[in-house]
């Protein structure tokens, strides 16, 4: 604050702890700055004074102008000194006021209209007023050097318009899709193969969070993959919007960069591929492993053997390492020096990488603001993002519902695949293991070991030939009613079950209608197709004993005989691991 600015021209001994005031009346210090040409309010000072000497300060100030001379004036030798006690010498008043420990008289003189000065205070009082007032400004620092950082980070981040804005925070389950792109192009991203590459999805990790925020998926694409990739609506420079064609059977790491596709079109193919829809992405180059790996300081990584890969140049001998820069992307782009040179299992480095990389952050990347700085900056530098998370604060708000989940309850996992018959260099997606895995994380069940299985109670169940059942088609496959009563008459003898033709409407779940006389019925039925609790619908009445229960089969129908109710249990050959198990090592 500029003291001058407030009336007090010319006077250079204001001390800004004297501009913090104690309210008595609130009990609380408040700044009082005096409007120019206006005293500060001495109300309490001249109540304290005593009515006699509040009229002789009433009358020699003329008003409301204080015009007795300053201190520095009257206590010169000879001067008599009014203190409302009657009239004293100079000589005994400037020994008083060094008796008092006051400040020694001054030689310069200044005009009448000068303003009386408030008391000094005591030490601790004093203490008092500039704490409070350093508190005040550091409050005040504080706030602007958040919102210079905020503007900061705000100018670092990358964003991409994919058609599609979510919330940075959601209530139900996210679905967050990693992409590592080859791109050659941008800072620290040269010297590596093709010179302005415009990149592929070289990684694609789905990161699944649960609804109750407990546990997490880390689903992991592998690049090679032989699928279709959809039409994509790209935007363009001139805000204008460009459909790219889509395409069959081809890898999918040509879903990003190619034909000038961006991050929108990676992010519809995994919703075709999986069946699940995608909250947000995050892009990261070459660059950005460099970058986040030196913000925390190194990622602690294993070797269960020497590592001499001339293709990445990495050169590690077995046992733990810390890396971090140029040696940590050297990690997660070797391949020919581990397993069988695919890049199945580099897939398997860059797990362990990205699970030491979470462990770091949630024990010491968070432990001070300027770590919490470094992290932040490196982030947003390195990260490409989608709009719904494309600012400082939303994309904090997204990393604060993130942190929730424990670490111990975080797997990676691979999408199963076959070798390609046709392309060696090629996989093909292993649609018995990969289905069922899909409709666990479509289901939000956990793959983390470990947890506790809800216990089943023994319910009654009616013999097959007591089964009766009328089923329809809600938004199964054509014919599936039909094909749903010939599974049930000749594979499961229940031969009072028929078919209805298709349902009113169409229904994203298969459902179970039936009365409280037929739970045992329902039981049954529900055993042989595998149905969740959630699809048993018990009307509040009972039926007579020739009126069916009422199937009606939903788009989750996959064909008779299959589950309706997703697995609990990963699928076996499905390689999963723990984000928190510091014992990996690459092979």
């Amino acid at each position: 604050m500029d003291a001058q600015g407030r009336g007090r021209a010319g006077d250079d001994n204001v001390d800004p702890a004297d501009q913090w005031v104690f309210d008595p009346d609130t009990g609380n210090y408040e700044l009082r700055l005096d409007p120019p040409g206006h005293p500060a309010d001495r109300s309490s000072a001249r109540k304290a004074a005593g009515p006699r000497r509040a009229r002789r300060q009433q009358a020699e100030r003329g008003g409301d102008t204080d015009t007795r001379p300053l201190p520095s004036q009257r206590n010169r030798r000879g001067e008599a000194r009014d203190d409302g006690d009657g009239p004293r010498t100079g000589g005994r008043a400037e020994r008083r006021a060094a008796a008092r420990g006051g400040a020694s008289a001054a030689n310069t003189s200044g005009p009448a209209g000068r303003r009386r000065p408030k008391p000094k205070k005591s030490g601790k009082k004093k203490a008092l007023y500039w704490t409070s007032g350093v508190l005040g400004f550091v409050l005040v620092a504080a706030a602007t050097t958040a919102y210079v950082i905020y503007q900061q980070l705000d100018g670092n981040i990358k964003k991409v318009d994919v058609g599609i804005n979510n919330d940075a925070v959601s209530d139900g389950p996210v679905n967050l899709l990693v992409i590592g792109t080859d791109a050659r192009e941008g800072k620290g991203n040269s010297g590596y193969g093709d010179a302005g590459s415009v990149g592929h999805a070289d990684t694609t990790i789905l990161m699944h969070i649960s609804k109750d925020r407990t546990n997490a998926t880390a689903l992991s694409i592998p690049r090679d993959l032989i699928t279709d990739i959809p039409n994509c609506p790209t935007q363009q420079k001139d805000d204008s919007t460009k459909v790219i064609p889509g395409q069959q059977q081809v890898r999918f790491n040509t879903s990003l960069g190619q034909e000038g596709r961006d991050p929108g079109c990676t992010w519809r193919t995994v919703e075709k591929l999986t069946g699940l829809k995608i909250n947000h992405f995050m892009m990261a180059d070459f660059n950005a492993v460099k970058e986040l790996s030196t913000a925390v300081d190194g990622v602690e990584v294993c070797t269960a053997k020497d590592i001499n890969d001339s293709g990445s140049h990495l050169h590690l001998k077995a046992g733990h390492h810390v890396v971090k820069g140029e040696q940590a992307l050297a990690f997660v782009r070797t391949r020919h020096a581990i397993g069988f040179g695919s890049d199945l299992d580099r897939i398997k480095l860059q797990q362990q990488f990205v699970g030491s990389l979470v462990r770091k952050l949630k024990s010491s990347a968070f432990s001070s603001p300027g770590k919490l700085l470094d992290v932040a900056t490196a982030a947003t530098r390195a990260l490409t993002v989608d709009t719904g998370i494309g600012t400082a604060s939303k994309l904090m708000d997204f990393g604060n519902d993130m942190k929730k989940v424990n670490l111990n309850k975080i797997t990676f996992a691979t999408v199963p695949v076959l070798d390609n018959p046709h392309d060696p260099a090629t996989v093909i997606l292993n649609k018995t293991k990969a289905e069922p895995l899909f409709r666990m994380i479509q289901a939000d069940q956990s793959l983390s070991k470990g947890g506790k299985k809800a216990k089943k109670a023994p319910v009654k169940k009616a013999p097959p030939e007591l089964v009766r059942v009328d089923v329809s088609n809600g938004g199964g496959p054509i014919g599936s009613a039909q094909e749903t009563v010939d599974w049930l008459q000749n594979s499961k003898g229940a031969r009072l079950s028929t078919n209805t033709g298709n349902a009113p409407q169409k229904v994203a779940k298969t459902t179970l209608e039936y009365a409280p006389n037929q739970a045992d019925q329902a039981a049954t039925l529900a055993d042989w197709m595998g149905l969740p609790k959630s699809a048993l619908k018990q009307s509040s009445q009972a039926a007579g004993d020739r009126v069916p229960m009422k199937l009606t089969l939903g788009k989750d129908f996959q064909g008779a005989g299959e589950p309706i109710e997703a697995p609990t249990e990963t699928p076996d050959g499905v390689q999963h691991v723990n984000a928190g198990d510091k014992n990996i090592c690459a092979k």
